[in-house]
């Protein structure tokens, strides 16, 4: 393994950025999310206004410029390479009715744009009214049935574009 991060920097910018240069970077902390940073003469403010350390991503504002920052190790950019990206997005094209029942309500129109979570459908089974919701982001594509309709297991509801 090599002894460097990649970083990217606003999804433009690359960096190779060597461990030990990183941990011999002058720096002063003056709370958890801010730090005085003295880099080739120069004195810098810097704060972590945003971070998700599980994906590797932050928003560091330095002297009052935003930045998005994502950082990569070797391991990172072999998974990358692999095509077996961690956290990648959601791929999920269609939802189909997880048992039979009964569709008492359809939240959505086909074209209408929905975010992770949101209601699509109700459906009863059981004599209990269960809510399907969206499993991410994106465009109604088609719905493939209609209010007070019967469904069997498995059976499409709804596809995404």
């Amino acid at each position: 393994m090599k002894n460097s991060y990649q970083v990217k920097v606003n999804n433009t910018f690359d960096f190779e950025i060597d461990k030990k240069a990183a941990l011999h970077l002058d720096s002063l902390k003056v709370s958890d999310a801010e730090f005085h940073v003295l880099q080739n003469n120069n004195s810098y403010k810097a704060e972590i206004t945003e971070a998700n350390f599980n994906q590797k991503k932050y928003t560091v504002k330095v002297n009052n410029n935003t930045y998005k920052v994502n950082i990569f190790n070797e391991l990172d950019t072999l998974i990358k390479e692999m095509g077996f990206e961690i956290g990648a997005a959601k791929k999920v094209n269609e939802i189909k009715a997880p048992m039979p029942g009964l569709i008492l309500a359809i939240s959505v129109k086909v074209g209408q744009e929905v975010q992770e979570f949101d209601p699509l459908i109700i459906l009863e089974a059981m004599k209990m009214e269960n809510t399907l919701t969206s499993p991410r982001a994106g465009i109604i594509k088609s719905i493939s049935v209609t209010n007070g309709e019967t469904v069997n297991k498995n059976q499409l509801l709804i596809e995404f574009e």
